[in-house]
């Protein structure tokens, strides 16, 4: 006779253990024992870190054990709540999965799930999935949820509907939160110390970081995308710069990625990771800004806050809510374009003009699938040609969104004659790689940014003295990595918890004469103010302040570059 428990395996003891357990109904062994694995197994990298804190022995496994029992609980009160025939196979199985590749993850990287970490995974385009996919991966899935998913198909679970069904369920799930309760006061003191001295442990009970953190989603952003946009600068205006203009503006945005200011050469960095920027700021020309912070830690956080009218503080690193700077630009009568070499411009470039590089891959700059940065200043003015004519006379807001130094690919973001610092890692499986490995991987990719920068920089130093337009260039990356410091690795960890790495990224700014003639920029005043605190809550009042659009949206003294206008 088969036994009716779904974790058994062959061997001597498994016919005396059965004969007790057969008396059990099997709905009841399948839940707490798919919660007691989900807790245990799946938490490995938490009982890891606990362990890693120090102390006494003694104390650190009676930490691990109330809060192995805690989370047994909770997670087997959400498990009856499920436990429904057609129910709980499929969703005991999703959370199998996600249990095993959070564990990979927290492993691996150090990184955690929270809410914003889930919604910008919710964003991930193939090509970003296919950069995280190795062999360790799958072999933690095989191990975390490998055994569990066989048990629990392997045989019925003897679940039926109905009101008795409903009772046992209840009955259950009542039994699972004393449970959840004891373990809490048995430890109280003890939990909650850890859990104020260590705030990035409560991200990482899996899978209720997860549960959670999809809850917190689908509560922020399944409302806000039912509603309409707030709209944003209705009075928007150009100013008098556009009254009998010579040449319209040009202003070229570039949405650096990943690239923190630590690796960064004009930020200092002991390697020369931006030679041909080096050579522009020599030149007079460029400015460097150097402590600039971003509004998030990932890419879906930190790109509509930078072009959203709200500050972090006000919520701009929340989901959109109103329109950005691009609809103001817009409104304004201004052409604006978004060239996009990543996954998406999350929302920012939805109602204007917009293209992707893989829609016109250009051979030479797109193996695999995959195009490098330069593919977006490939056939440029034919581009630009294609905008509304007025709307360039007037003046125009390009932006392009970089590929720069996502990771954990980073090899795969320059190309094999633009690699100055070698042996590099070449593989996506970063601890894997030596340290002196991972960091040349990740310095090659500022150094093919700072390639990329300089031709772009001279297609616009070359528009301007063709007399075409009056141009300029502010380059600002979105949000830092992490490249093993502290084990971290990567990005996205909630931002209280962010290291410098993640948070503290670089930014540039090139103006030709006439751009800054006609906006009355001091290139003197600006280097000299150029090492003051900056944040992306500055970049939608700077670029409106840049290209003279005057609106009510618009706060003057969260432009950067205000101070320095009235002086130039």
């Amino acid at each position: 006779m088969q036994t009716p428990f779904p974790f058994s395996f062959p061997g001597s003891l498994a016919p005396s253990a059965a004969a007790p357990i057969s008396r059990v109904p099997r709905a009841a062994v399948t839940v707490w024992g798919l919660a007691l694995w989900l807790a245990l197994v799946g938490n490995l990298p938490l009982w890891q870190r606990i362990h890693g804190l120090g102390g006494p022995l003694v104390h650190r496994a009676a930490l691990i054990a109330g809060l192995g029992a805690l989370l047994t609980g909770a997670i087997a009160a959400q498990l009856w709540l499920l436990a429904w025939p057609r129910v709980l196979r499929p969703v005991a199985s999703a959370l199998l999965l996600v249990t095993g590749a959070n564990a990979y993850f927290m492993w691996r990287y150090g990184v955690v799930m929270d809410p914003t970490m889930l919604a910008n995974a919710l964003h991930t385009d193939t090509r970003e999935v296919r950069d995280l996919l190795s062999w360790s991966l799958l072999a933690v899935l095989l191990i975390v949820a490998g055994p569990p998913l066989w048990a629990l198909w392997r045989q019925p679970l003897g679940l039926r509907g109905g009101w008795r069904r409903a009772g046992r369920n209840a009955v259950g799930a009542l039994a699972a939160c004393a449970l959840l309760v004891l373990a809490a006061l048995i430890d109280f003191q003890g939990l909650a110390s850890l859990m104020r001295n260590h705030k990035d442990l409560r991200y990482m009970a899996n899978p209720l970081n997860s549960v959670y953190a999809a809850a917190r989603v689908a509560a922020e952003h399944l409302p806000r995308q039912a509603r309409p946009l707030l709209p944003v600068g209705e009075d928007a205006a150009l100013g008098a710069s556009y009254e009998r203009q010579a040449r319209p503006p040009l202003l070229l945005l570039v949405i650096g990625e990943t690239a923190r200011a630590q690796n960064f050469g004009l930020d200092g960095y002991a390697r020369d990771t931006t030679p041909a920027l080096a050579r522009w700021r020599a030149s007079g020309d460029l400015l460097n800004f150097s402590q600039v912070h971003s509004c998030g830690t990932n890419t879906l956080v930190s790109v509509p806050c930078l072009f959203s009218p709200l500050t972090r503080a006000q919520g701009g690193d929340q989901p959109p809510d109103r329109e950005n700077l691009l609809d103001v630009l817009q409104r304004a009568g201004l052409a604006v374009l978004w060239i996009d070499n990543q996954a998406g411009c999350k929302g920012v470039c939805d109602r204007v003009p917009h293209a992707y590089t893989n829609d016109q891959p250009v051979p030479a700059l797109c193996p695999g699938g995959e195009c490098l940065d330069e593919a977006m200043l490939h056939g440029l003015d034919a581009r630009l040609d294609t905008l509304d004519s007025a709307r360039r006379a007037r003046g125009v807001v390009l932006v392009m969104h970089q590929m720069g130094s996502h990771g954990p690919a980073y090899a795969s973001r320059s190309p094999e004659g633009a690699k100055p610092f070698l042996p590099e890692c070449r593989s996506n499986a970063l601890p894997e790689c030596s340290h002196e490995e991972l960091v040349n991987a990740y310095d090659n990719s500022i150094a093919y940014t700072d390639r990329f920068l300089d031709q772009a920089l001279r297609w616009l130093r070359t528009r301007a003295e063709q007399g075409r337009n009056d141009s300029g260039l502010v380059y600002v990356s979105d949000h830092g990595e992490s490249l093993g410091e502290n084990g971290l690795y990567l990005h996205g960890l909630p931002y209280a918890l962010a290291p410098e790495q993640q948070t503290h990224v670089p930014m540039v700014a090139w103006f030709s004469p006439g751009l800054r003639e006609r906006a009355g920029l001091s290139m003197d005043c600006l280097r000299a103010r150029s090492a003051e605190p900056l944040s992306h809550d500055h970049f939608f009042h700077t670029v409106l302040g840049l290209m003279d659009v005057s609106t009510r949206a618009r706060q003057p003294s969260l432009d950067a570059l205000a101070p320095c206008a009235a002086a130039g």
